[in-house]
């Protein structure tokens, strides 16, 4: 009978003679094990209706009926935050990058008419640090209690050998619900003359940060210093600002009944996302004039010498969310955004296409 068989553990040793366990690879579940235990408490203050969030399971639990919806239809989504994380990696300041990803995810939710039920998150890394991870998932969770949208799991992966020393990457997944026939957009209801409404952004929000720094490696640009553009800002802060959370102020302007659309403006600008809701046959023509270009806009074109017409596909240039609105509901919908603590503008509306194809037709030049 076998060692083995009866029960007997024996010493095996490795060739080569030394001993190695999973620590000395880079790996330590003993810190992964501290990193849940930390975060648990802000996970579990995102509970809502489904889900009592309890990390550490397999899979995280979410009961739909409980939410009161009648005849639901379910959207997902899942995005990242691209480069703006090397800009947070260099200063070290990774609170708003939480609420980066999860905006990022729920935005494209809400955008279709959908209310955010829950979110997971993917967090790689080299080797892990329980402060800065810790700082990154307490964001997210608080950006999902903002949002009204449960936590009910993640995965923190610690791979030495793949990532540089610390360096890591962020991927976020969400869900939601829309009632069957209310999904957005409605494009057989949009016609010639519905209003485009602009929401204002908070910021470059989390697109086009290849370009961003670029342009502060170019030009020598000190982050901790003083902005260029806003001597009161530090560069870092301005170029950080977590990206705006639309959900709450959505939601209230679909419940006006006027809204027929939404695009979240992200990569590719307002030139590439409005296009994406809006049916054949219908162009969108938008005065440029209609809304203020942020001052960090402003600095970024003067910089690279940016043409408008490079801006526009690059980034949100202030508008972050743009409304397709039945003519006779604009006021109304605009009035809802602004009681949300929204900056609404009217800028422009929607027209026949020229040969019947899909249009974007900007009218004068970007205002600062």
């Amino acid at each position: 009978m076998s060692p083995l068989q009866l029960g007997v553990v024996t010493k095996t040793t490795p060739r080569g003679g030394n001993r190695m366990t999973y620590k000395d690879s880079g790996v330590d579940i003993h810190a992964g094990d501290a990193l849940v235990a930390r975060i648990s408490p802000a996970a579990k203050a995102t509970s809502r209706p489904g889900a009592d969030p309890a990390l550490g399971g397999f899979g995280g639990l979410f009961d739909l009926k409980e939410t009161g919806f009648k005849d639901p239809l379910l959207v997902a989504a899942t995005d990242g935050v691209g480069t703006k994380l090397k800009l947070a990696i260099e200063a070290k300041k990774f609170g708003a990058i939480g609420q980066d990803l999860v905006a990022m995810c729920v935005n494209d939710l809400v955008v279709q008419g959908a209310e955010p039920l829950f979110f997971l998150d993917y967090y790689a890394t080299g080797t892990l640090n329980i402060d800065e991870t810790a700082e990154v998932v307490e964001g997210i969770a608080e950006a999902c209690k903002q949002v009204g949208c449960a936590l009910i799991g993640g995965e923190t992966a610690e791979m030495p050998g793949l990532y540089a020393k610390g360096d890591f990457d962020l991927a976020g997944f969400s869900v939601g619900a829309v009632e069957r026939g209310h999904a957005l957009p409605n494009m057989h209801a949009m016609r010639e003359g519905d209003v485009l409404i602009g929401v204002a952004s908070s910021g470059i929000h989390s697109n086009g940060y290849s370009l961003v720094r670029k342009v502060v490696a170019a030009n020598d640009h000190v982050l901790d210093a003083p902005a260029p553009f806003s001597p009161a800002d530090k560069l870092i802060d301005v170029l950080l600002m977590p990206t705006h959370l639309y959900v709450k102020s959505a939601l209230t302007a679909i419940h006006t009944g006027g809204i027929r659309g939404f695009a979240h403006i992200t990569g590719g600008g307002i030139t590439e996302n409005l296009p994406r809701v809006l049916p054949e046959g219908l162009s969108a023509q938008i005065d440029l004039a209609s809304w203020r270009l942020p001052p960090v806009f402003a600095w970024l074109s003067s910089e690279a010498s940016l043409p408008d017409s490079e801006m526009l596909k690059t980034f949100n240039c202030g508008l972050g969310l743009i409304a397709i609105v039945e003519a006779g509901k604009a006021g109304v919908v605009i009035e809802a955004f602004h009681e949300s603590n929204e900056r609404a503008y009217r800028i422009g509306n929607l027209s026949r296409s020229q040969g019947n194809e899909l249009q974007m037709v900007y009218e004068g030049t970007l205002s600062q």
